[in-house]
């Protein structure tokens, strides 16, 4: 039996979780003295409108070693489990760090693999899901470890943020860029790079501009050939309704999931940014 383990900052529903029997292991989010765990106790919504009212920018920590160690201890109870466990990027997180340390404390107890998404927000959550449906179709453990590794180097995304405040906060870039960027309007668009970072793909001045290059970046990428695409956002319907129909009227592809970017990933690119996922179908 194989089981399915990630984070929060793979941004997956909780009744898509349940359908597919994964297990998510928070991240956790403070606005001051107050500690929420991720898609637990805070929830988009809540989240957005907390940080809309907030004086200062809320931080995020890593789950502990212990909180990975108690859940593969859970689901390790019966012995021919097998955990496959894909977390964030190691190159944004200390969480798959933590998940690896907890691997370490289990002493060869349990049969547990750990993968770097190399990616963030739902460029993790195609992995997780993928790998959990590869799990009801029947496929072995090295089947869907191989799976998820041609997904996660198929896989692209483009995001672009509606302000640079909050990559200013979080130390991203500086306070002079950040300035000159709003008063110029400059919308930067960004992607995960190989090393799972975020990296810098373009600037343009407004957020039609935006919206029309990152189609001009998915068509470099992927002339000519059938994809699935998931949209993104930080409170910001509008932008994913748009950013949906652009890709719709530039691709053929008639379905489109739409998901909401979650409280750890929001606190670092802010309400307003809206972002694409797409790989080869």
């Amino acid at each position: 039996m194989i089981k399915i383990v990630t984070d929060s900052t793979a941004d997956i529903p909780l009744s898509v979780r349940e359908d597919y029997g994964i297990e998510m292991v928070p991240l956790k989010v403070h606005f001051g003295e107050e500690t929420y765990l991720d898609a637990i106790t805070i929830h988009p919504e809540q989240f957005y409108d907390k940080l809309s009212k907030a004086e200062q920018l809320p931080t995020t920590s890593q789950p502990s070693p212990v909180d990975f160690l108690d859940t593969y201890k859970k689901l390790s109870v019966d012995e021919d489990v097998e955990i496959i466990s894909i977390h964030l990027s190691s190159a944004l997180s200390g969480t798959y760090q933590s998940a690896v340390l907890a691997k370490s404390l289990l002493e060869d107890k349990a049969n547990v693999t750990i993968i770097d998404s190399k990616s963030a927000s739902y460029g993790l959550g195609l992995l997780v899901i993928a790998a959990a449906e590869a799990v009801k179709q029947g496929k072995n453990k090295a089947e869907i470890i191989r799976l998820v590794q041609d997904l996660r180097n198929g896989t692209k995304i483009y995001f672009v943020v509606d302000t640079l405040e909050y990559l200013k906060k979080g130390g991203r870039i500086g306070k002079a860029s950040a300035l000159l960027g709003s008063l110029l309007n400059i919308k930067p668009i960004l992607t995960g790079n190989e090393a799972g970072e975020a990296a810098p793909l373009d600037k343009v001045r407004g957020h039609k501009k935006a919206m029309l290059r990152i189609i001009e970046m998915m068509k470099e990428d992927f002339a000519g050939k059938e994809i699935k695409v998931t949209v993104g956002h930080c409170k910001a319907q509008e932008s994913a309704d748009e950013l949906s129909l652009m890709v719709k009227e530039h691709f053929q592809i008639n379905d489109i999931k739409c998901i909401d970017i979650g409280p750890v990933i929001g606190t670092h690119v802010g309400p307003g940014t809206a972002a694409v996922f797409a790989h080869l179908a």
